[in-house]
């Protein structure tokens, strides 16, 4: 059954990248949490905490595709290697401002080089691209398996930060996620053989990759679902609380990535049916389906099995938004393309855990199980409205046969 896997792994250098690029993305589910665990236990207030974590995330938002389109322009290595540097130093300056109770205003600052994080998800997936861009199939399975590993690193970098913060010492969380960024960084930008290419540059003038359209169409659908899993980490975490049982919150939202593994690994085996753009409305549309039995909540086993239910829609749905990305942006600007969708999620994120807990301020952890009900059903609209772009390149999206990925070329030869 599991096949398929064992065949993506065939190509040389291919799971030494994959598995470098998942020490590195673990720093993407610690760093924020991290800081959270130790802000509010060293200057006592979560206030303070949640503004940090919140610069560091706007940082991120700013920074992480325009690094991503230097990537694209002089090489995986040549840019991971300097932005991780930068961001090493911002979360050692933190830690230092931290430690030694230095005025507020410096983890603000400190923070905005944290945020220059490299997006290693987005350059596994363009080395997969690489490899695999003449073999549809072959490509789904690999976006599919770096999807699972996405969902792990989001089991287990926030356990781990929490755990470590808690129970060693307040620094502990980012100290550990700084040090995966370093390893992981230098494991994975040592795979030379594997590296895409540059692309020669050709004469003409590239705007921005979110000049496309229908990237903008996945990016603003990819913020209102930043918005659902924002919103239910925090509700989840206030619900759990008024139950009496705080502690299984992570439990309830582990399981809510577990059935996005689950979901994953069965969706990487299948072979892909219809167009990318049909996929993807699908995708949305059960996801925001999939969230109306959260309305309906009593404790913390219906929460738990309407997470897992919800996340059967999810990793699907991811690995479709990153087949159509390759679909709308040339290959020489793939890279930044995908960080962009990741940017969106953050945002989301943001946006979402925000006006979670403004709901739960006002009206209980239970109606705050609204927020990612009206944010999926935000994203479903948005991806209904936004149809037409997706089901075909505009000339704003510079894509021609030479430069199109395999799904749409074969588009192209089937309607021409």
């Amino acid at each position: 059954m599991l096949s398929p896997y064992r065949r993506i792994f065939e190509a040389p250098g291919s799971l030494a990248f994959s598995a470098a690029g998942f020490v590195s993305r673990m720093p993407l589910s610690m760093t924020g949490i991290g800081i959270v665990t130790m802000l509010s236990q060293m200057r006592d207030s979560y206030g303070l905490a949640g503004a940090v974590t919140a610069v560091m995330m706007i940082s991120g938002a700013v920074c992480g595709p325009q690094i991503s389109r230097l990537v694209d322009r002089f090489g995986q290595r040549r840019v991971a290697l300097p932005a991780t540097a930068v961001t090493l130093s911002g979360g050692a300056a933190l830690l230092i401002c931290a430690r030694l109770e230095a005025p507020d205003w410096t983890l603000f600052v400190a923070a905005i080089p944290v945020g220059c994080m490299p997006t290693f998800g987005s350059m596994v997936r363009a080395r997969w691209s690489h490899i695999y861009r003449g073999d549809p199939e072959r490509l789904h399975t690999a976006y599919s398996f770096e999807s699972v590993v996405d969902e792990m690193c989001f089991i287990l970098g926030p356990i781990l930060a929490v755990g470590l913060s808690t129970a060693v010492f307040p620094e502990a969380g980012v100290l550990v996620s700084g040090t995966f960024l370093a390893v992981g960084a230098v494991l994975f930008c040592a795979q030379t053989r594997t590296e895409p290419p540059v692309r020669a540059p050709d004469g003409t003038k590239h705007g921005s990759a979110i000049r496309s359209a229908g990237l903008r169409v996945l990016v603003l659908t990819y913020i209102a679902t930043g918005a659902i899993f924002g919103s239910i980490d925090v509700v989840t975490v206030a619900f759990a609380e008024d139950e009496g049982h705080k502690a299984l919150a992570s439990v309830a939202l582990s399981v809510y990535a577990l059935g996005s593994c689950v979901a994953g690994i069965a969706f990487g085996i299948m072979k892909p049916r219809g167009t990318g753009a049909a996929r993807f409305l699908t995708g949305v549309l059960v996801m925001s389906a999939s969230m109306v039995p959260l309305l309906f909540v009593t404790n913390l086993w219906f929460v738990g099995a309407a997470l897992f239910l919800a996340g059967l829609s999810v990793a699907p749905t991811m690995v479709t938004t990153m087949s159509l990305v390759g679909d709308f942006v040339p290959a020489r600007q793939l890279t930044e393309g995908m960080s962009w969708t990741i940017t969106g999620l953050a945002v989301g994120v943001a946006a979402g855990s925000s006006i979670g807990g403004v709901v739960v301020d006002a009206h209980g952890s239970a109606a705050g199980y609204s927020v990612p009900v009206v944010a999926a059903a935000a994203g479903a609209l948005i991806a209904l409205a936004g149809s037409p772009w997706l089901r075909r390149p505009t000339p704003g999206d510079a894509i021609g046969p030479d430069t199109a990925s395999p799904q749409v070329r074969a588009d192209m030869s089937q309607s021409g």
